[in-house]
């Protein structure tokens, strides 16, 4: 059965500025590589892996997270995210996303436990 009230022509002639804008994440992203933040990695087999370099993994006393941002999703509040900014004894820089409370990976969880991780916090919330 065809609806005859809808009037969609399946042609769009503005985008949608929800899909189209960058997310929080995507901002505090660019600002990060902007700022030398631009291997990316992940934790695998209880090492953190850069994913643009194979070669180089990094035990836990090898990495510091520098910074670390939350992220909730628009439309779901339990799409919970979070963005670690690394350090590495080597000099790299880069980040590492998880996802935050129920759906984090395991792995990465306990891999981050043992990272010295630093919070830096606007000095509008310290200057009293």
């Amino acid at each position: 059965m065809e609806n005859e009230t809808d009037n969609r022509t399946g042609e769009y002639s503005q985008s949608n500025d929800r899909l189209t804008n960058m997310t929080d994440m995507d901002r505090c992203v660019k600002k990060l590589e902007e700022k030398g933040y631009t291997d990316q990695f992940r934790v695998e087999k209880k090492v953190l892996q850069s994913l643009t370099d194979k070669k180089k993994k990094y035990k836990p006393k090898d990495v510091k997270a520098v910074n670390f941002y939350r992220f909730e999703g628009t439309s779901n509040p339990d799409d919970m995210s979070i963005l670690y900014a690394i350090e590495t004894v080597d000099g790299t820089k880069g980040t590492l996303v998880d996802a935050y409370g129920v759906y984090s990976d395991d792995e990465t969880g306990v891999f981050m436990q043992e990272v010295d991780i630093n919070k830096k916090v606007s000095s509008r919330w310290t200057d009293q």
